[in-house]
């Protein structure tokens, strides 16, 4: 007998995950917040380096801006942010517009312009914002996308600190952050204006935290309000960008990073809060309820309409409304899931609502990230959402004509106009557009502006937020449109090739240090899936907690876009704490596919963690 074959067989080793270098960081567009200097990985060695792969359109990237604001300050000795601005829309790729969004949201670190997205393909990046963590000595280590996710990082950031300390690859020292040289003008990146009942306009100066009363001339300052510093205090704002006339003279704001809305009382100089916590809303909050005690998300513009303020909440994709009367807030329309779908408010699709305009039984919405005109409408049946403009999330351009063919690229506002059509600021087309719904056909009033966001009538003229610009424009309304030459394009990222057949779709997930899913009132993840067009799957659709799931691609349809939206709750991991923090991670995801023979029949989505397969 065989003494060797009747030994037991030992337990296979632990498969140890291979360390993967991360690729050099390469962008056409050059640096910024450097005094000029390119950097390498090299150069960086022995710091922590995160890369936040970010385009200034999307609210979840300014959302994890501000997130990592404090990890960025705590650890500035060790930690080096590098924000590598990969962009969705033909006009982020122009390198100016990143210097002006830089500026705009204030960003206090290094920013690598990659206007090719080559980076962003080096990194296997899919979504922004996606988040990628390098050691010391150069290997990724981990990666997130979406938000929520500044916990998890600050925890690991900990952990390497004492690792390559110890290890004495950990090299302390100031950073490459340089700071640009600040610019003196009265307004600086206004978003938007209203006309209060003397004449004078009121503006909200975004990046000063500021509301700025001027004359009629739209030009003279009359006085300013807010301490000029980010705060939640009666003296402050964040980063404030809607204003709404209330009936008795007042001005609610939508306090746009405080997640809030504040009421301005011209004659007195007040301001307090009206609905709101501070904090950001996320899945599973309340969201209806007494306005003080509800959280928000990101109100980018407001408006009086039907005896309520109605909010334009870009952060989770949906219309709110506040009653003042009865002080409470709910949703009003849409479902938190990005896109564009019509049809009743409560199952509708919106994708970073960001202006309003009431008009008789008609609420007009920009809808930014799908280039796309809208209104709501009170029917017999209760609310409609219809789109009069646009198509989905990745068709956009400059092209006038019948509106069924018509396109515009990322408005932030819309004005209603007094022969019942209304103006759109097409703000990535620098443009000011008219649609008219009698004759179905959109033209161009205005070019040449910078980034227009608003827009507002003034006796026969209109007065136009040339955000970038950092002015005021007045324009009188042309009877005639101008002519542009038509434009169109499509949100360029590479589509990830696919076998056909059944496709596997996995969500990574791995709880950060120190914690694990919260199950302690059920699943604590989520998974929904969609495509465009609807048909190019034939099963595998809907919502369900699992996050791996079996697709069924047509056979019939040979390329489109995979829509999935992920969520999972993490919670403390320590038995001694009865009330341990809990967290809430996710992320929306339009991932480009085309059938091929010899495509993946795997589909990996990083939420958090690393994918070992």
């Amino acid at each position: 007998m065989n003494d060797a074959a009747s030994a037991p067989t030992p337990a296979p080793a632990p498969r140890k995950r291979a360390r993967v270098r991360a690729p050099e960081l390469i962008g056409k567009g050059g640096w910024l917040n450097t005094g000029g200097k390119p950097y390498t990985l090299a150069d960086l060695r022995g710091r922590i380096v995160i890369l936040d792969f970010w385009t200034f359109c999307c609210i979840n990237c300014l959302h994890v801006l501000d997130e990592l604001r404090e990890l960025e300050e705590k650890h500035r000795d060790t930690v080096v942010i590098i924000g590598v601005h990969s962009p969705k829309f033909v006009h982020e790729a122009e390198h100016a517009a990143v210097v002006d969004a830089v500026e705009r949201y204030e960003v206090h670190h290094p920013v690598l312009d990659d206007p090719e997205l080559a980076t962003w393909k080096q990194y296997a990046v899919r979504a922004w914002p996606t988040l990628v963590v390098i050691d010391p000595e150069g290997y990724v280590v981990a990666q997130h996308a979406g938000e929520g996710h500044a916990h998890a990082i600050e925890r690991l950031v900990e952990e390497l600190e004492a690792a390559h300390e110890a290890k004495g690859t950990l090299r302390r020292g100031d950073g490459p952050y340089v700071a640009p040289e600040p610019v003196a003008s009265d307004l600086r990146f206004p978003g938007k204006a209203l006309v209060l009942p003397g004449g004078n306009l009121l503006v909200s100066d975004s990046t000063r935290h500021q509301l700025v009363e001027l004359a009629p001339d739209a030009e003279s300052v009359v006085r300013r309000i807010g301490s000029g510093e980010r705060g939640f205090t009666s003296g402050s704002f964040s980063e404030p960008q809607g204003l709404a006339l209330l009936p008795d003279g007042r001005v609610v704001v939508a306090d746009t990073v405080n997640h809030a809305l504040r009421v301005f009382d011209p004659r007195t100089g007040a301001v307090e809060t009206v609905a709101g916590t501070g904090r950001q809303w996320w899945q599973g909050s309340p969201t209806s309820g007494p306005a003080l005690e509800v959280d928000l998300s990101s109100p980018w513009d407001v408006a009086w309409w039907q005896d309520k303020v109605w909010i334009a909440m870009a952060g989770v994709h949906q219309l709110w409304t506040w009653d003042p009367a009865g002080g409470t807030v709910e949703v009003a329309a849409g479902t938190t899931n990005e896109g564009l779908h019509d049809g009743p408010a409560a199952e509708a699709w919106f994708a970073q609502p960001s202006g309003l305009a009431a008009a008789g039984d008609r609420l007009w919405v920009a809808d930014s990230e799908t280039s796309a005109l809208r209104y709501v409408q009170d029917t017999a049946d209760g609310y409609v959402v219809t789109s009069a403009v646009g198509t989905g999330l990745f068709d956009f351009g400059h092209r006038d004509g019948d509106a069924g063919q018509a396109l515009l690229q990322h408005p932030l506002g819309v004005t209603a106009l007094p022969d019942g059509s209304v103006a759109v600021c097409d703000t990535y087309n620098h443009a000011l557009r008219r649609f008219d719904p009698a004759s179905g056909e959109v033209s161009t009033l205005a070019t040449d502006l910078r980034e227009p966001s608003d827009a507002v009538l003034v006796g026969e003229d209109i007065v136009v937020v040339e955000s970038a610009r950092h002015r005021l424009t007045r324009l009188r309304l042309p009877e005639d449109a101008v002519r542009v030459d038509a434009v169109a394009h499509r949100t360029q990222r590479a589509a990830t090739e696919v076998a056909p057949g059944t496709l596997r779709l996995d969500v990574v997930f791995q709880a950060p240090a120190g914690q694990k899913l919260d199950t302690r009132y059920g699943p604590s993840t989520r998974l929904l899936v969609s495509s465009t067009p609807p048909g190019l799957l034939t099963a595998g659709e809907g919502p369900g907690t699992d996050l791996s799931r079996e697709l069924a691609l047509n056979p019939e349809v040979t390329e489109g876009v995979l829509h999935v939206s992920a969520m999972a709750a993490s919670c403390d991991d320590d038995p001694a704490n009865e009330y341990p923090a809990c967290h809430v991670h996710q992320q929306d995801w339009g991932v480009p596919v085309r059938i091929a023979a010899a495509g993946a029949t795997r589909l990996p989505l990083v939420l958090a963690g690393m994918d070992d397969q």
